[in-house]
């Protein structure tokens, strides 16, 4: 490693420190270049890139093609394939149930399986890093971009969930990615849209925040991401994490003991992009010591930041050393998960690498269909409305997944709630309400829950604690006195909005195997064994 780092130009090491994203399904001009001419790490895969999944196994073979027709290392290709509602791939794939769905279960175990057998079809593909799973402890009902993407609001809980995820992805050969740290549960602000600030005490972000990161590195994960998270507690300069020497080097490296490789969350995030601007930022990154800087989008921003770091070194502003111990560290990870030769050779190497042609098999659907059924969690039907009546015909209201650029992507609606219940043999009319209408359509809706032809209404609420008018329609439906069972299909904090309401279900996600799952439930076919990971 030493030998191959010191004949390493200074431009093909601050290449290798670079993550960035393109348009498209096969490689275009602009990725190609930073490949081939600027020596790029790696890129990260989005739902824009997806297509079949021979597709996709294509689009990497050809990217890894690209590097070594150049003379560039092998590329970490990477993929946030959290699990539930945050995933880039979801057709073909066994696509698991997300962290809070997961913890529901209670089964640490289930987390290790669902990971092992995620990064198993990821690396058939060619994907050899995910940027999971989420750390974060969500203590704040509020916050808009964590939620169900988190294990809970346990420490302990996170911590061992996570860990048992962190193996699972390794195991595979996949790099796993802890994140965001030093933590994003607490914030009611999302860091893709302004700088949010965390400002408990040293002490308690110990307890807290930090406790499943500690745990993680004791387990040795692979990597870990940085948040555009502002914490006064570690930080004297009004500087986000991902920019605080204080945080990714005086805590992260020097009181944690952290040797692996350290990464920023995506640099044109409005937190970093509107305060200090992208490619400055990317210096003020590697500078408080980030090993990897992530540019998902723009060409010229991932240019630009390759070109402002020579010039950083150049200038003598970031010294070559600096740079050296990044890109060792870089080179080591690589090493370790079979892109440089001298990786780790494991003995079940057929069970490890999966042929293509077995991703979303009957065995791998069926470690998800199981996750995903223990986590349906019946929170309370005081006036034992569950299950529903088959005989009864049934109005379902529900409202569309949200559709984020950014953490989300497009939501298929394909599956509804009211096709999955249909499927279980009741009769059912289905009203989906886009989030955007959700306002102007409460009238309309209430106006057909007054019909004496429906003997049951069911309501599938997705982030009703964050969308008043979804809340306003639950409590004007229960105004009218029929029989109404609530779904939440996100968080679980809906609750909160309609408390009086008597049946109520968490599902965690409105994937549709959360929808039949959730389906199951309601009509008997299975009992709810989920337990809340929050407290309402």
């Amino acid at each position: 490693m030493t030998e191959l780092l010191a004949a390493m130009s200074l431009r093909q090491k601050i290449g290798q420190m670079i993550q960035a994203g393109f348009e498209g399904t096969e490689p275009n001009e602009a990725v190609t270049e930073l490949i081939e001419k600027h020596h790029l790490g790696g890129v990260i895969l989005f739902a824009r890139n997806i297509g079949t999944l021979e597709q996709v196994a294509s689009l990497n073979e050809g990217l890894q093609k690209s590097a070594e027709r150049s003379g560039t290392l092998p590329l970490w290709i990477s993929i946030d394939q959290e699990g539930g509602m945050v995933a880039r791939i979801t057709e073909g794939v066994a696509l698991m149930p997300g962290n809070m769905a997961i913890a529901a279960g209670g089964s640490a175990d289930a987390s290790y399986r669902a990971a092992y057998v995620s990064g198993r079809e990821l690396r058939a593909l060619g994907i050899n890093l995910n940027f999971a799973p989420v750390l974060d402890v969500n203590v704040n009902p509020d916050n808009p971009v964590i939620g169900v993407r988190s294990f809970g609001e346990s420490p302990e809980t996170v911590g061992r969930f996570g860990a048992a995820a962190i193996r699972g992805y390794q195991e595979a050969n996949v790099v796993a990615t802890a994140k965001h740290f030093p933590g994003h549960g607490d914030t009611n602000v999302d860091s893709h849209l302004d700088l949010p600030t965390i400002t408990h005490s040293r002490d308690r972000i110990e307890r807290v925040e930090l406790a499943p990161f500690r745990r993680a590195i004791a387990g040795g994960v692979d990597a870990i991401m940085s948040s555009h998270i502002y914490f006064p507690a570690f930080e004297s300069q009004k500087l986000p994490a991902t920019l605080s020497h204080a945080v990714l080097t005086g805590l992260l490296r020097q009181e944690l003991g952290y040797e692996g490789v350290i990464m920023t969350d995506c640099m044109e995030m409005q937190a970093i992009s509107d305060h200090y601007g992208t490619i400055r930022a990317a210096v003020m990154a590697v500078e408080a010591g980030a090993d990897t800087v992530l540019i998902s989008h723009r060409y010229d921003l991932q240019v630009g930041a390759i070109e402002a770091l020579v010039e950083a070194v150049e200038s003598g502003r970031i010294s070559e050393e600096r740079i050296d111990e990044s890109v060792k560290r870089l080179l080591v990870l690589k090493q370790r998960r079979g892109l440089l030769e001298g990786g780790e050779q494991h003995a079940d190497r057929e069970r490890v690498y999966l042929p293509i042609e077995q991703i979303g098999s009957a065995e791998h659907r069926e470690v998800a269909r199981r996750i995903s059924e223990a986590s349906i969690t019946l929170v309370k039907d005081e006036q034992g409305l569950l299950p529903l009546l088959p005989a009864v015909k049934t109005l379902v209201i529900s409202f569309e997944a949200a559709v984020s650029s950014f953490v989300d992507e497009a939501i298929s609606m394909k599956a509804t709630l009211g096709k999955a219940l249909s499927a279980e043999g009741l009769s059912i009319e289905e009203t989906v309400i886009p989030l955007a209408e959700a306002g102007g359509r409460l009238t309309e809706a209430v106006e057909r829950a007054k019909s004496s032809e429906f003997g049951q209404i069911v309501i599938g609420t997705y982030n009703a604690s964050l969308n008043p008018a979804q809340a306003q329609l639950v409590q004007a439906v229960q105004a009218l006195g029929v029989k109404l069972v609530i779904v939440a299909l996100r968080n679980p904090y809906d609750l909160r909005r309609f408390p009086e309401v008597s049946t109520y279900v968490a599902a965690y996600e409105s994937r549709p195997l959360a929808l039949s799952s959730a389906a199951k439930v309601l009509t008997g076919a299975i009992p709810a064994t989920g337990k809340l990971p929050v407290t309402l």
